[in-house]
């Protein structure tokens, strides 16, 4: 089977977490196969669709390494690529609907359909559209448009049917067509609404496989049943468990959820986000940071899980660190960016880079290390404080002179201070680590040193000095 996989977001926001991975598993299993990856903007609703949300989407897929191979930019048999753009496709499957008495008028309006959902869900019934307009008669139909109404149409669902397909993440799904309701393929002003148009374009461009939310389950018997009545192929749909927080509620801001753009922003690396949305419902079988190549070449639909998918701010910081260790040295000052590089002496950008590697995550973690390290002075906490009242003046009077004899050789200061004070361990290099940068935590001594000089250690000694004294 020739694999083509689509994704197809409406352009009325960025993209979050959700929206990536969907996007990104579709990628993947089109490139495991060697088929083809369709971005197919779907911009129907337009008092909510904006151009600015479709530059911004293709911006942060490009950004994690989706690329497609038919869409925007990237012409192919199929388009165009735009569902504004293909009104005259809709409407051939229109007539044939109305044609064939698939489909009927419904001059329903919004109050009245609301109405009626009160009703049922006050019974306990799921709401459905009743099929008041179905029984029309065409003289009761005639004077309704006289009178000026607009209707939209809806199509008429078959009675006592059962729609049943396998969907490949779920398994084997069955829903009564007593239980779907006749739903609307036009809209009164003409236009098409997702489940109609989704489903034709789907059909029109050879789409294979569907991968998409758990939340458009219960869209999918009614896309078959259109599909079938149409006498169009029918693709392989799969449902992604939906993303939720730590108390299992729908992921969102509170959890740590955040646009791509956002992500982007901060500094998070396209490797990293990849590595982690490959992972969070899927049983990948390697733990490895991995390029997008590799991860298609890992990812198993039968490994998709069922169950909700736990997003976890931890892990994604794992596979952050990871990826921030893997740059090379090119690579990390391009991550950086000018304002750091600007702020560090050329001499010393190798040795800068090296040192604060393992004690960043995002480009901010080096500028505050840039400042600590070649401003003047440092900012010194009240428990930072406290460590150094607690070592003493001594301790400072006893560091001053062995790096005034010792220069930037730490061992040897480290073992003059031992032998002259008679401490060790962490009394001995907590105290000078808090003088030198101010944290209890950071990169290590022996590469601080070499960073500081011997003349700005000793200014530093000597303003924690002062604050025993």
């Amino acid at each position: 089977m020739k694999v083509r996989t689509r994704f197809s977001p409406s352009p009325t926001g960025m993209i979050h977490l959700g929206n990536a991975r969907t996007a990104l598993f579709s990628n993947l299993f089109a490139a495991k196969h060697q088929g083809t990856f369709i971005l197919r903007i779907e911009d129907t609703d337009v008092t909510r669709s904006e151009i600015q949300y479709v530059e911004s989407l293709q911006l942060d897929l490009q950004w994690l390494g989706v690329h497609w191979q038919e869409g925007p930019g990237v012409d192919g048999e199929y388009g165009p690529y735009w569902q504004s753009q293909r009104q005259d496709i809709y409407d051939r499957y229109y007539n044939i609907l109305e044609r064939e008495k698939y489909s009927y008028p419904c001059f329903c309006s919004d109050q009245e359909l609301n109405l009626a959902r009160k009703l049922q869900l006050s019974r306990g019934q799921a709401p459905r559209y009743l099929g008041t307009c179905k029984k029309l008669s065409a003289a009761e139909i005639e004077t309704r448009l006289a009178e000026g109404r607009k209707p939209a149409w809806r199509f008429s669902v078959p009675a006592h049917q059962t729609v049943e397909f396998v969907d490949t993440v779920k398994g084997l799904q069955q829903f009564r067509t007593e239980d779907i309701g006749d739903f609307i393929v036009r809209r009164a002003d003409g236009t098409a609404p997702f489940l109609f148009c989704n489903a034709i374009d789907d059909a029109m461009m050879e789409v294979s496989h569907v991968l998409r939310g758990e939340d458009h389950l219960a869209n999918t018997p009614r896309q078959i049943l259109l599909l079938k009545t149409l006498g169009l192929a029918i693709p392989h749909y799969g449902h992604l468990s939906l993303i939720v927080g730590d108390d299992g509620a729908p992921l969102s801001k509170r959890h740590g959820s955040f646009s791509v753009q956002e992500m982007r922003a901060k500094g998070y690396l396209p490797i990293a986000v990849i590595n982690y949305l490959t992972r969070l419902g899927h049983a990948c079988d390697s733990q490895h940071l991995l390029p997008f190549e590799e991860l298609a070449r890992h990812f198993q639909l039968e490994k998709l899980s069922k169950s909700p998918a736990r997003f976890d701010l931890t892990q994604l910081m794992f596979w952050q660190k990871i990826a921030v260790q893997a740059l090379d040295i090119t690579e990390l000052w391009r991550w950086l960016g000018e304002h750091i590089e600007n702020q560090v002496p050329e001499n010393l950008r190798q040795l800068f880079a090296e040192t604060i590697r393992a004690n960043i995550e995002f480009p901010q973690d080096a500028a505050m290390w840039a400042r600590n390290f070649f401003h003047e002075n440092v900012y010194i906490d009240t428990a930072e404080a406290e460590i150094i009242r607690e070592a003493g003046e001594q301790f400072f009077v006893e560091a001053e002179l062995a790096v005034d004899k010792f220069g930037m050789d730490l061992a040897a200061i480290l073992a003059e201070m031992k032998q002259t004070l008679g401490v060790q361990g962490k009394k001995l290099f907590m105290p000078l680590r808090v003088a030198l940068t101010g944290k209890m935590h950071g990169p290590e001594l022996v590469q601080i040193v070499k960073l500081l000089g011997a003349k700005k250690m000793k200014h530093r000694l000597s303003n924690a000095f002062k604050l025993v004294a």
